[in-house]
């Protein structure tokens, strides 16, 4: 097994570290670099989204709970749940997305999506190839959920647009936002630039249930009191110090560092980076529309980094940890225990009001028709209720189940009100055409008009970055 992704900073009180580690981790990204090589045979898009926001409802969302619900299927797979009609005919939601529901004609949704028997039906691989749209090697399942991110992973499909789009003046290529799915060191992988370097890697956002109007930038921090001099003074301490390393260190790595270095200097001395972070100078009013928790001013943070230009934003649905006991879960949307209670009471109502404000106030804005929004999960859950986990269908919970799940999407020329797939009666296989997340994968950035995948290895070798899958350009226009 290679070498775990994170390392501890040299000095996390003073030091300005950029990415997610300090000069300890410039060995990671020694061995591959990026290029902008000729284009590969894709299909462009006519008007390319300028930004992607991706939400990712970590746990695995229960998509015949949600959006693809089964009236008619046996009380012990449809649930408790009833659907609803919407403002698109060919959708219906669950009774408990109301909000949500009026929505409807501005989004589509992607049914039976499956990993066809490549992950391994636990959280890491989940993530991992939904996120990448790369499905899970022999190491995932050997070690299961103890599967580290790894130097030569392939990369998030954010890291991707983020290497292949312009740089922007005065903000990060990639922003993720409130938390880094998981705790360490169940570090879920996929949602780090891997393979093509720690220089495309997210920038992090921390949110906190406690403090949901502040946003802490611990890539961007520094301890308090730095004047600009001193920052000035910090940046030439640096300097120096890389110049030392590079005669003991490969040249890509250490100038693979110092590009993050100059990144996060620009961004510390940048007013704009400043203001787009203010959340709390939002009206009231707003922030009431979206609601008072830290996944719902996540969203929030997120329309106003789209209004900034960042290409591409995620936000991990944050668990809550009062949640966990009932749930039997890490407070998420892993409902092991009492699923039909949880999702009532807790995850449905947030999101419903969260997720409809936040495509409310793009439209509003003129925002989305600009901007690719998804939502997506690492999984779907079992149709059939009774979780052996949780005491079966006493504890009424259901289990992981990849061999299903559902997609929504939005904005940038997504025909609002589609359907693109289906399952079976009983929303557990594909009926006819199985979509795999590499198709997801390809259909982002199709929307976002990255038609050139490809890359060098450090010898000038050139590879791409996904080969297999492809667009569902269906969902346009």
């Amino acid at each position: 097994m290679g070498q775990p992704l994170f390392r501890p900073s040299l000095d996390r009180r003073a030091f300005l570290t950029a990415s997610t580690s300090g000069l300890a981790s410039l060995g990671f990204a020694r061995g591959l670099r990026a290029s902008t090589g000729p284009a590969v045979a894709t299909p462009a898009l006519a008007k390319p989204a300028k930004s992607t926001v991706l939400f990712f409802l970590c746990g695995g969302a229960s998509h015949i709970d949600l959006w693809d619900m089964k009236p008619e299927a046996p009380l012990e797979y449809r649930g408790e749940f009833k659907p609803i009609r919407t403002t698109a005919d060919d959708i219906r939601l669950c009774e408990h997305l109301p909000l949500l529901a009026r929505q409807a004609h501005r989004f589509a949704l992607v049914h039976g999506v499956t990993d066809a028997g490549r992950a391994t039906g636990d959280h890491h691989a989940g993530y991992y190839y939904n996120l990448t749209g790369h499905a899970p090697d022999e190491t995932f399942k050997q070690q299961g959920n103890d599967r580290r991110p790894q130097p030569d992973d392939w990369p998030y499909m954010g890291s991707v647009v983020a290497m292949k789009r312009p740089a922007h003046p005065s903000m990060p290529q990639l922003v993720t936002l409130p938390h880094k799915p998981s705790r360490p060191p169940f570090t879920r992988p996929g949602q780090f630039a891997g393979r093509i370097g720690l220089e495309h890697d997210p920038y992090f956002l921390n949110g906190s249930f406690e403090e949901p109007l502040r946003f802490a930038a611990p890539t961007l921090s520094m301890s308090g009191g730095v004047s600009a001099a001193r920052l000035q003074d910090r940046r030439s301490l640096l300097a120096a110090l890389n110049d030392a390393r590079r005669e003991l260190d490969h040249e890509d790595a250490v100038q693979n560092y110092v590009k993050q270095q100059e990144r996060a200097f620009g961004l510390l001395a940048s007013s704009r980076t400043a203001d787009a972070f203010d959340i709390a100078s939002e009206p009231e009013s707003l922030r009431a529309r979206y609601g008072d928790d830290v996944n719902a001013m996540s969203l929030l943070m997120a329309r106003r980094l789209v209004e900034a230009g960042v290409p591409f934003i995620t936000v991990f649905w944050k668990e809550d940890q009062s949640l966990a006991a009932q749930c039997k879960s890490a407070g998420g949307w892993d409902t092991h225990g009492d699923n039909f209670n949880c999702l009532r009471q807790h995850l449905l109502p947030k999101f419903d009001r969260s997720f409809s404000a936040f495509l409310e106030d793009l439209a509003a804005r003129g925002l989305l028709d600009e901007t690719l929004v998804m939502v997506t999960s690492e999984m779907g859950r079992m149709p059939r209720v009774g979780d052996r986990r949780s005491g079966g269908t006493v504890g009424a919970g259901r289990d992981h189940w990849t061999a299903c799940m559902s997609v929504l999407m939005a904005g940038a020329g997504v025909a609002g009100g589609r359907v693109v797939g289906a399952t079976d009666a009983r929303a557990e296989y594909p009926l006819d055409r199985p979509i795999h997340p590499e198709d997801i994968t390809r259909t982002v950035y199709y929307a976002m008009g990255i038609t050139d995948l490809e890359a060098h290895d450090r010898l000038g070798r050139a590879y791409s970055l996904l080969e297999d899958g492809r667009p569902l350009t269906e969902l346009f226009g």
